[in-house]
């Protein structure tokens, strides 16, 4: 740190070559200074993720202790990763909170405690909505108010006086099954190996909720459940199928032993009845009266209650409970469970580009991820459950084109495979990184905030228009509508890279079901889009003739390419290289970068590109240099920040 106002007359390169020189200098005999203790605890802080030990201060005291082989040894650990992964999750804030919700009900169980035939409380399974040959029980639960006592209706609490339900019901309506949450062999014929039991090796952070694991009287393990039959079913593959009980007439009574009208048919099952259904289908259940939740119910999420979202796993909770104690545990949801699972996705796949150093392109580029249990059952089951209830009218009854491709997940992971990550290494033609997993595509719900958040984190810009003044204006074309068009000319643009990612979710809609114009989807004479056109198509840019896919009016060449011609676009950019250089080196010196710092960034950004986008050059080469040590001297540990805005 000696000779910096000699070295303020040098030209930017060789200052930072002389700044570096006398920072990795070996210590002499003589005892570090008080900066050299700064600096090695922000590179400990920083590299390790933590303050440096005794011992490691006392290497660090050593003569001839050599810093610059310590920095290189440490740029490849555990600490630096997680610090490179914090700067990215905090710049793309992928934590889902209680807002988003995901539970579809053809994928998520309900429990019922109605009474056996001797009259103790038992548990029923069953699945909302689900078709059942008999029409009192129709699209409801496998038991009537006449026949158990309660009117369960979906989502609310169920009501009325429980009574006993005859054996020869119990085993009509129901079967018993060795679900996957209890059984580790849930694949054979007859399961033995019980969590808690004979599964000898259960994962540790693999905790079904208390509830799941005892009968009612909360003593008795539960070593088979009982399950609405229809539910139970095994086959992958249904049949469409409709009741033709017609519609109740307005103000009729209703039939005895229903709490609500019949189930009512759809047009499309009517019109397709006996074609094949995918039973992963979210149309599966109330379109088909053959298709369950797969072997040991797999395909299915238990429940423990009648919420919308009940409760089902123990997950770490957020604060420790003590200096001396372990992270205790909470209770989720199943949509909970869903929900920490993406985010888990998303720190392994980044934590992976920054400890075998790839080229960070492949954030946005890469094919490849990894899963667990839960990942692998959510992509084969869950993530198809959730299309294609609006889809129909448009001949797309499941999920064509996905995001993740089912196919991809090896047959050997199970979902009570929590600690093990296995690598994908391809997802299908049209993954695109991190902006094609669900944990981005729910956070960032629409079109527009999917494009924002890409273009604040990776170009490090935003959209804000100061002082514009909004006129009254009739133009749809927000960019060029008065006040409108500084930022939407162009946010528009990048949206149209997810017009063909529907929005709140992740189905793909494909151009032979969806082309941008589309005849079927025009205006009518009053001006207005057939109904169930409504939610892929926009009428404020259609007319009699077609309707216009919504989002790809600003371009019909980015709603083609899609996420994957984002990320291919956005990488090309000079600025994406500029911003990744920008962000890291903000969050390591805890402060913006001013114009002070531009000889720096210029340095920094040349290192970066040359190496080949390669992260650990880039920190090294922050850690190195002048700016860093002397924050690392101006600050406490309790001031190196997380990532810069």
């Amino acid at each position: 740190m000696r000779g910096r106002r000699v070295a303020r007359a040098l030209p930017a390169a060789a200052l930072l070559a002389a700044a570096a020189a006398a920072l990795l200098a070996p210590p002499s005999a003589a005892a570090p200074t008080l900066e050299q203790y700064r600096y090695f605890r922000a590179l400990s802080l920083d590299l390790l993720g933590r303050l440096p030990t005794r011992a490691e201060l006392a290497d660090f005291e050593a003569p001839g202790f050599d810093l610059d082989a310590w920095i290189e040894r440490h740029l490849d650990g555990p600490g630096y990763v997680d610090r490179l992964t914090r700067i990215y999750m905090d710049a793309l804030r992928l934590e889902l909170g209680p807002a988003v919700y995901f539970a579809p009900r053809a994928t998520t169980l309900h429990r019922i405690e109605v009474l056996g035939p001797d009259g103790e409380p038992l548990h029923v399974y069953y699945r909302q909505n689900q078709r059942r040959l008999l029409p009192v029980i129709d699209g409801e639960f496998c038991f009537s108010p006449l026949e158990s006592g309660l009117r369960v209706a979906n989502g609310a609490l169920p009501t009325g006086t429980r009574i006993p339900i005859s054996q020869r019901l119990l085993d009509e309506r129901t079967t018993l099954v060795r679900p996957y949450w209890l059984y580790r062999d849930y694949l054979s014929v007859s399961p033995t190996q019980r969590y808690g039991a004979g599964w000898k090796d259960p994962d540790s952070a693999y905790r079904p909720i208390r509830a799941l694991l005892f009968e009612p009287d909360g003593k008795t393990p539960t070593v088979a459940i009982r399950i609405c039959k229809e539910e139970a079913q095994t086959a992958d593959v249904g049949h469409l199928w409709a009741s033709d009980i017609p519609p109740l007439p307005r103000g009729a009574p209703l039939p005895p032993g229903r709490i609500r009208p019949p189930m009512p048919d759809d047009p499309y099952a009517k019109a397709h009845r006996g074609e094949p259904i995918s039973c992963r289908s979210a149309l599966a259940p109330w379109m088909s009266v053959d298709c369950g939740c797969g072997i040991g119910l797999v395909r299915c999420m238990p429940g423990e209650n009648w919420w919308r979202d009940p409760r089902a796993f123990l997950l770490p909770a957020h604060v420790p409970l003590g200096v001396e104690d372990p992270i205790g545990l909470v209770t989720t949801t199943s949509s909970g469970w869903h929900k920490f699972w993406w985010a888990q996705e998303a720190i392994h796949y980044m934590k992976h580009v920054f400890g075998a150093d790839r080229d960070f392109r492949e954030m946005l580029t890469g094919r490849y991820t990894f899963i667990n249990g839960p990942l692998a059952q959510f992509y084969q089951s869950s993530a198809p459950g959730a299309c294609c209830a609006q889809h129909t009218a448009f001949g797309m009854r499941d999920d064509e084109a996905p995001l993740f491709s089912p196919s991809a997940v090896p047959p050997v992971v199970f979902p009570h495979d929590v600690s093990d990550w296995t690598f994908i290494p391809d997802r299908g033609p049209r993954a695109a990184g991190l902006i094609t997993m669900p944990v981005f595509l729910t956070k960032y719900a629409s079109r527009r905030a999917r494009a924002a958040a890409l273009y604040d984190a990776f170009l490090c810009k935003g959209f804000s228009a100061e002082h514009a003044e909004l006129p009254p204006s009739d133009e749809v074309d927000l960019m060029v509508r008065p006040g409108c068009a500084s930022c939407h000319a162009t946010l528009e643009p990048l949206a149209a890279y997810f017009s063909r990612v529907e929005e709140t979710t992740w189905t793909y809609l494909p151009a032979e079901k969806f082309p941008i114009e589309n005849p079927f989807c025009k205006l009518n004479a009053q001006g207005k889009a057939r109904l169930v056109c409504q939610p892929f198509y926009d009428p404020a840019f259609s007319d009699q003739e077609r309707g216009v896919l919504r989002g790809a009016y600003a371009s019909e060449d980015h709603t083609e390419r899609g996420p994957v011609g984002a990320a291919a676009d956005l990488t090309r950019r000079r600025e994406f290289a500029s911003c990744a250089v920008r962000r890291v080196t903000e969050a390591l010196l805890g402060r913006p970068v001013g114009d002070g710092d531009e000889a720096l960034l210029r340095s920094l950004r040349e290192r970066f590109v040359s190496r080949g986008y390669r992260m650990r050059a880039l920190v090294g080469a922050i850690v190195r240099s002048p700016a860093y040590a002397r924050g690392g001297s101006a600050r406490g540990a309790g001031e190196r920040g997380g990532g810069a805005r």
